[in-house]
């Protein structure tokens, strides 16, 4: 009986996800798998007439990058399924004391959803929006599937896009060939990578860059 019942838990589950992605008019995800997006929606937001991007497959990616990423942005990523409820707890009670929608709780498939398919600017309809793609997301790709994706996607300065971008533009080399301090310091400017890539000398990042690199 209790097979039955979690078994038709789990279909309506299905159906009621199902019926919430049509509604938020998610976008098709399972040809991700096999192709590469070259271009995204903040992309093609991006006001700079020159966009540098060059996509790299994760085996070219520094391990050292891959594991500063997901330190910084999302430690929880290889555990959560698209969505991290202690951490969008947290933000709610930012957000309600400071009386706006300014922090986020994004993962790293939030943001590659985001990145992906939305708009900059955030509202509560982006947010819940974003969260629907997110688990449509992790329902169809591996993770390491969307972690490449968001390392040839994230936004690394003033036009600067993809891990192989930012390596070339910050240090003049590959993205596999970055040491894990070069790693920890482009993890630690994506929450600000434009004004970051105009101010290289201040010292936040650096801060954050070797909280992360001591814990590479």
């Amino acid at each position: 009986m209790r097979k039955i019942f979690i078994s038709l838990a789990a279909v309506v589950g299905i159906i009621w996800f199902l019926g919430i992605s049509v509604c938020f008019c998610t976008p098709p995800i399972a040809q991700l798998r096999w192709v590469n997006p070259h271009t995204t929606a903040y992309m093609r937001a991006d006001e700079h007439k020159k966009i540098q991007h060059v996509w790299c497959g994760l085996s070219k990616i520094s391990q050292h990058l891959q594991n500063a990423v997901v330190l910084a942005e999302d430690d929880q990523f290889f555990s959560h399924p698209g969505y991290d409820w202690e951490a969008i707890k947290r933000a709610y009670r930012v957000n309600l004391k400071r009386g706006k929608f300014s922090k986020g709780a994004s993962t790293i498939t939030m943001q590659v959803a985001r990145n992906l398919y939305l708009y900059p600017h955030k509202s509560l309809l982006r947010k819940v929006r974003e969260v629907c793609i997110a688990l449509k997301m992790e329902l169809f790709l591996p993770k390491k599937r969307i972690l490449e994706i968001y390392l040839n996607i994230a936004e690394w300065g003033n036009g600067i896009y993809g891990a192989e971008a930012a390596a070339r533009h910050y240090f003049g080399k590959s993205a596999r060939y970055l040491t894990k301090e070069e790693a920890a310091w482009l993890a630690s400017i994506l929450p600000r990578p434009r004004f970051y890539d105009r101010n290289r000398r201040a010292n936040l990042p650096h801060m954050r860059a070797e909280g992360i690199a001591g814990r590479l």
